[in-house]
């Protein structure tokens, strides 16, 4: 018989699997992040210096990530996540050491573009997805959406308190380094997952991909990534030089930052089991918009204390991750059979080409605008959002099972998962070797239990 899947705690597997993706994604993060605060102040020491190769140093990484997200994700799809994300976490060494030992400014910008072409995003969310049941993903992308959050709040942290002492090409060293640990993480950690889909190719082909773009709520949810990037961004292109405004010193914004994230995370959290609980994600969807237009809002204050601010710091944050949890895992959960990584590249391209929307336009709107361009353009698109956020539809239910199996061969498991993707009301089949355990995401209205049953007796499967 098979053993249900739908406990409320992570398996061991999934623990490991998905804290390790977290660290990896967290680790990579804070290497880019260090290098927001201090690049406009270092990149002064180079003979090349202008404020326009600045710009493009800053925004060169999130262009060519914007670029390739689709195509590492397809191509994740094609041959797999593992090697993509390996190939692509030695790309980014690459382009971290470019950077660090360059001469001039424009050869940074030579490194961060090719620091961007290791484009790992949408595979790394397709495996969290491969490696996780259904119900249990809004935790593991809580988890990854916590790390990068850690993540950019140390580097708000650090860099300007390394930055003095080891420079420019000093961060861009540590930025390798960290890319290396979370390597060698992901090698020792992550374990191989065979997953199949039920129908279709893995290949994707044109018509499929169209169908992912033209996906009504999966659209929903790419216009809703990109406005919260593009929110990021632009809020602390207006949030520093407010806190100053309101008395706080700009030394001491860097020690502001984590207590208020982490008052954040703990307000957040039970947003997300209540939504999941209760399957009300669109409700809660709508009330983190509000709350992030609500502390956009508050930035175009004038003549307040600084806790003001503060408080709009803790508001937009609960929003924020919410959304940046959220978002991810309802893709998953929308992304037709066999196109998660097709999704997830097409989401992360949203994702980053918001970022650097978000930073260039921002900025321009701060220097042609004033801090109100920049809250009213915010406050525009948020509510386009909210308004678009009407459509949209809780994710769907699937039923989760799984199999203990006798240890199979290479040959052996292969027959059985193809076998089983083929069975009736199966969606996804994921195989674990290292447990001998294979689980099935299927239709709670259409699987046959009884199908799978004899299918598996046939080859000797111990319930």
């Amino acid at each position: 018989m098979p053993t249900s899947s739908n406990e409320q705690r992570l398996t061991t597997v999934e623990r490991r699997a998905s804290g390790a993706l977290a660290a990896v994604f967290g680790l990579r993060m804070l290497g880019l992040f260090l290098i927001m605060p201090v690049m406009a102040i270092y990149g002064k020491a180079y003979a090349d210096y202008t404020p326009l190769l600045v710009g493009l140093a800053i925004g060169a990484y999130g262009l060519t990530q914007a670029l390739l997200q689709i195509p590492m994700g397809i191509l994740s799809d094609r041959i797999g996540r593992r090697p993509v994300i390996v190939g692509g976490l030695l790309v980014f060494i690459a382009g971290s050491l470019v950077a660090a030992y360059a001469e001039t400014l424009t050869g940074v910008v030579v490194g961060r573009a090719l620091q961007g072409m290791g484009a790992i995003a949408a595979a790394i969310l397709a495996l969290a997805a491969d490696v996780t049941r259904d119900e249990q993903r809004p935790k593991v992308m809580a988890m990854i959406g916590m790390c990068i959050g850690l993540a950019f709040t140390l580097a708000l942290i650090l860099g300007p308190s390394l930055g003095p002492h080891i420079g420019l090409s000093g961060l861009f060293v540590f930025t390798a380094i960290s890319a290396a640990f979370g390597l060698v993480v992901f090698l020792v950690a992550v374990p191989n997952v065979d997953v199949r889909a039920a129908r279709g190719d893995l290949v994707p082909n044109k018509e499929a991909f169209g169908a992912i773009l033209r996906h009504p709520q999966l659209l929903r949810l790419n216009v809703g990534v990109f406005v919260l990037h593009c929110m990021l961004t632009a809020f602390f292109v207006v949030l520093p030089l407010q806190l100053m405004q309101g008395g706080l010193a700009s030394e001491q914004h860097a020690w502001l930052y984590l207590p208020t994230l982490i008052a954040s995370f703990a307000l957040m959290i039970p947003m997300i089991i209540i939504a999941e609980r209760r399957r009300k994600q669109p409700l809660f969807f709508r009330i983190a918009i509000v709350l992030v237009l609500v502390a956009v809002a508050l930035l175009g204050l004038d003549d307040v204390s600084w806790l003001i601010y503060t408080f709009a710091i803790v508001v937009f944050f609960i929003g924020f991750n919410f959304l940046e949890a959220s978002l991810p895992a309802a893709l998953t959960r929308f992304a037709p059979a066999g196109r998660k990584g097709s999704a997830s590249g097409i989401y992360a391209t949203f994702q980053f080409a918001g970022a650097f929307v978000g930073g260039a336009l921002g900025g321009a709107l701060m220097q042609y605008s004033g801090i109100n361009g920049v809250v009213g353009f915010s406050i525009i698109l948020l509510v386009c959002w909210l308004l678009l956020s009407f459509g949209m539809k809780a994710p769907p239910e699937w039923q989760n099972v799984s199999y203990k199996l006798r240890a199979l061969s290479a040959a052996e498991a292969d027959t059985v998962i193809n076998a089983l993707t083929g069975a009736t009301g199966v969606e996804e089949v994921r195989w674990m070797e290292n447990e001998q355990v294979v689980y099935l995401k299927a239709h709670k209205t259409d699987y046959n239990e009884q199908e799978v049953t004899t299918l598996l007796t046939s080859y000797q499967a111990k319930a």
